[in-house]
């Protein structure tokens, strides 16, 4: 049976350690909030894109945009083509503002994080007694570092470019991680870099996605144009294409639309918008199970155009990893997701060190 919380507000997360999820990975999130609090918060009017730099990554860069608060409205209306059930009712919400990425999160910043170079129990943390099966506690040791405290991937036992583009190349998008990979990858970043990053919520990538229009699509509701704007099933010749080569949206993020599918914050509920309210600030439901956490955006295997539009969201499936010979199954990797990935935002006010934690430590929880 899967357990489900209620929304929780952005800025009302738990705030007692009992109340977090995997509360003996709290000191290494304080330790993280201590250096991003050191930076102060801007406010909205100054916001600009910039790049970001990952140390860790050799230097990789990454491109965020600015996105502005407002209220949009969540779902689509019943006159959509290839509307579903779990697109409604639609609410009215309030978004604070935040960057996001410009681009699918790419191989040469997420490579260095999943074939991190340390010796790994399974459930990501350091491997210090030569027993992959027994946790340790995220200690800094002598020798290492806080970085190497984050619970980070072992390493992947088949190539996850699924043998597709270049490889692990930097003009594509990184593929084949769990919602718990990419919840890590977050924290991994953010200690690196001083700047606090997470997945976005299913109501900011929405708000992001359509860029001010209520339109099937970001760019209207003719599905004719979406061979502009997206790799889909008809243009990408049956692999991931390179990042970035389609028109972005309005608001300048590319591969909104196809290319590949992207995880979001939240746990997959299907009448998700039935608990929200016109007016409610944007929220997003915790996920203590694995599956199903919400998707979105199709991706270069969808072979129906309704399933790229603004509002279509699908939850994961434990069959994306069915062909992981370990038992139990990998933490890290879905081994049949080679149309997964991700983007990264970051909020403009820097949360508490318990929002951070809940951010980060979600799941991944049972496998039912």
């Amino acid at each position: 049976m899967i357990r489900t919380f209620p929304f929780i507000a952005l800025s009302i997360l738990p705030a007692v350690a009992a109340e977090l999820p995997h509360p003996d990975l709290l000191p290494t999130t304080k330790a993280i909030h201590e250096k991003i609090a050191k930076k102060a918060d801007g406010d909205a009017a100054s916001m600009k894109a910039y790049t970001e730099t990952a140390t860790l990554a050799g230097n990789a860069t990454y491109d965020l945009v600015p996105i502005p608060g407002g209220e949009f409205t969540i779902g689509s209306p019943a006159s959509e083509a290839g509307r579903k059930d779990d697109e409604g009712p639609q609410r009215k919400l309030k978004v604070e503002p935040f960057w996001m990425g410009k681009l699918e999160i790419t191989w040469d910043i997420y490579r260095p994080f999943m074939e991190n170079g340390k010796s790994r129990n399974k459930n990501g943390s350091l491997n210090r007694d030569s027993n992959i099966m027994t946790p340790e506690a995220p200690t800094v040791g002598d020798g290492e570092t806080l970085n190497d405290s984050i619970t980070q991937p072992t390493p992947p036992y088949m190539p996850m470019h699924f043998e597709m583009g270049e490889g692990y190349s930097k003009a594509y998008p990184a593929v084949g991680m769990t919602h718990h990979a990419a919840n890590k990858f977050c924290e991994w970043l953010s200690e690196q870099t001083g700047h606090f990053y997470r997945l976005p919520t299913e109501a900011e990538w929405e708000y992001a996605c359509r860029a001010g229009t209520t339109t099937a699509y970001s760019f209207g509701d003719d599905a004719s144009k979406l061979g502009e704007y997206a790799w889909f099933a008809e243009n990408s010749e049956y692999s991931y294409q390179k990042v970035g080569t389609k028109k972005p949206n309005a608001w300048g993020l590319h591969d909104m639309h196809g290319n590949v599918s992207e995880h979001v914050l939240d746990q997959y509920l299907p009448d998700a918008y039935s608990k929200l309210k016109d007016g409610d600030a944007a929220s997003f439901v915790p996920a203590p199970n694995r599956y199903p956490t919400a998707v979105r955006g199709g991706n270069w295997e969808s072979d129906k155009v309704e399933l790229l539009r603004s509002a279509a969201r699908v939850g994961s499936d434990p069959m994306w990893k069915v062909i992981d010979p370990q038992i139990p199954k990998s933490l890290w990797y879905f081994t049949n997701a080679p149309f997964l990935g991700f983007r990264i935002v970051r909020p403009l006010k820097t949360p508490t060190a318990e929002e951070m934690h809940a951010y980060w430590n979600q799941g991944p929880g049972p496998t039912e």
